[in-house]
């Protein structure tokens, strides 16, 4: 994976880096909503300010974005491929610097509920579950009705001496 920061123009620089370009470039469909939403704004769309003031979490208190990150990889124990964030964000608050992963939705779901991802058990799928519950710090395996990618783009579990 390259770790080379690459500056966007505009929403459509967002297209070249989709894992299937033609498919996710919908209108009305996130890949294209949350690029031109993120675009247009100056710091945070209005909708994450707005999420945010309403907070009280130390973490989240004054937050300011720094960098945003496209289609951002991050590679999970358990899996054969990096799992692929819509959007990475390296901010700072009052409490000091901030990582937060966006996984923007419009029409399409969360994905499948823990119970569901988990009615195929596999070696991998138990390792991934255990580093993400160690990484977020939780003493016990979430609730199975929580959605599988609630869980894996936590906020929390990517602040900067956590995780």
């Amino acid at each position: 994976m390259p770790h080379i920061l690459s500056f966007t123009k505009g929403p459509a620089d967002w297209q070249r880096l989709l894992a299937d370009p033609s498919k996710h470039w919908r209108t009305g469909y996130s890949a294209r909503t949350l690029a031109h939403c993120w675009e247009a704004a100056d710091g945070f769309p209005t909708e994450v300010s707005l999420a945010l003031t309403q907070t009280s979490a130390p973490l989240l208190t004054g937050l300011v974005p720094l960098v945003a990150v496209p289609e951002f990889k991050v590679p999970l124990p358990g899996g054969t491929r990096s799992t692929q964030n819509d959007l990475f964000i390296s901010g700072r608050s009052l409490a000091g610097p901030v990582s937060i992963m966006v996984e923007g939705k419009v029409r399409e779901s969360f994905g499948p509920t823990l119970e569901e991802w988990l009615k195929d058990p596999s070696p991998g799928k138990t390792r991934r579950l255990s580093f993400l519950t160690r990484a977020l710090g939780l003493d016990q395996v979430p609730p199975r009705y929580i959605g599988y990618k609630n869980v894996s783009r936590r906020p929390e579990v990517m602040h900067h001496g956590r995780a």
